[in-house]
């Protein structure tokens, strides 16, 4: 089973549905977003690892930086003429010397559909 959503004017999956009427492939595109760490989230994730807890402030960031990449992915995929991308897959990768960095890529395949 796969996520998808399906707005009025764009159709995102992580599968390829057996249902869905694909009339052209239009190839692979993809979007990225890299977040740095700030001190503050650093210091009160520090003071979480010892108390346990949620880092809130990381969980934050992370989801801004995913919903940037994905925003990256459709922009993409509607300048090749897409109103879908299917098999989307995500990604996370800790940057910089001191890891002081995340990156999220997403990636699919554009798709006309109807």
């Amino acid at each position: 089973m796969g996520w998808f959503s399906k707005s009025s004017d764009f159709f995102l999956s992580t599968t390829t549905p057996p249902d869905i009427a694909r009339s052209q492939y239009l190839g692979v595109v993809n979007g990225e977003a890299i977040i740095g760490a700030n001190i503050f989230r650093d210091m009160f994730s520090s003071v979480r690892d010892v108390v346990g807890g949620r880092a809130g402030g990381y969980e934050r960031a992370l989801s801004g930086a995913r919903d940037a990449a994905l925003e990256g992915l459709i922009e993409a995929a509607k300048e090749l003429g897409a109103n879908g991308v299917i098999g989307i897959d995500f990604d996370y990768e800790v940057m910089g010397e001191t890891n002081g960095m995340m990156m999220v890529a997403v990636s699919g395949t554009a798709v006309k559909l109807g």
